[in-house]
C-alpha cells in the first residue's frame, strides 16, 4: 500500500463515519447521523466482509470495499460500495492512490474481479475508473452495454 493509504481498523470508525456523512450530504442524499453510522462501520470491519481504507492523514478520503464469494469463480467479488475525497483535496491524486491500493488489496484479499456502481453525469470518476481498466461494456470495448439497476426495499 502506499504511504497515502492505510486499511482501516475499527477505532477509525468515527473517522470513516463523518467522511461518509459529508459524502451523502454533498450530494444531497440521505444519511443517518455520523454516531449511527459509526457503528455500523465497527461491525462491517468486524465482520471481516468490509474493508475501509483512508487517504491521507486528514483522513482526507476513503474507498469502502465489500467482500462476497462468487458464483462463476473460486475468487471473491469485490464490490467498491464507496469512493471519497474530500472537495479541497481533490485533483492530488489521492482518489487514484486510493483506487490502486483498494485494486492491490483485492487481489490480496482473494477477489478476482471488482464491481463499480457510477452516476453518469460523475464524469471525473468514469475516467478515474476507465484508466484503471474498468468497462461499462461486457467482454470490452466492442461488447453490449451493461448496466446497475438497484431497488429500495
Amino acid at each position: 500500500m502506499s504511504d497515502l493509504v492505510h486499511l482501516a481498523n475499527p477505532k477509525d470508525a468515527g473517522a470513516i463515519a463523518g467522511l461518509l456523512h459529508d459524502l451523502h450530504r454533498e450530494f444531497n442524499e440521505p444519511t443517518p447521523p455520523p454516531s449511527e453510522l459509526a457503528e455500523r462501520i465497527r461491525l462491517l470491519i468486524d465482520s471481516g466482509e468490509t474493508l475501509v481504507l483512508l487517504a491521507d492523514d486528514g483522513p482526507g478520503g476513503l474507498a469502502v470495499l465489500r467482500f462476497r464469494p462468487t458464483i462463476w469463480s473460486a475468487g471473491l467479488e469485490c464490490y467498491l460500495a464507496e469512493l471519497y475525497v474530500v472537495p479541497q483535496l481533490r485533483g492530488h491524486g489521492l482518489g487514484r492512490a486510493l483506487m490502486e491500493a483498494a485494486l492491490a488489496e483485492a487481489r490480496k484479499q482473494g477477489a478476482d474481479s471488482m464491481e463499480i456502481g457510477v452516476d453518469e453525469p460523475d464524469v471525473v470518476a468514469r475516467r478515474l475508473y476507465e484508466s484503471l481498466g474498468f468497462s461499462n461494456r461486457e467482454g470490452g470495448p466492442a461488447g453490449p452495454l451493461m448496466y446497475f439497476y438497484e431497488l429500495e426495499l
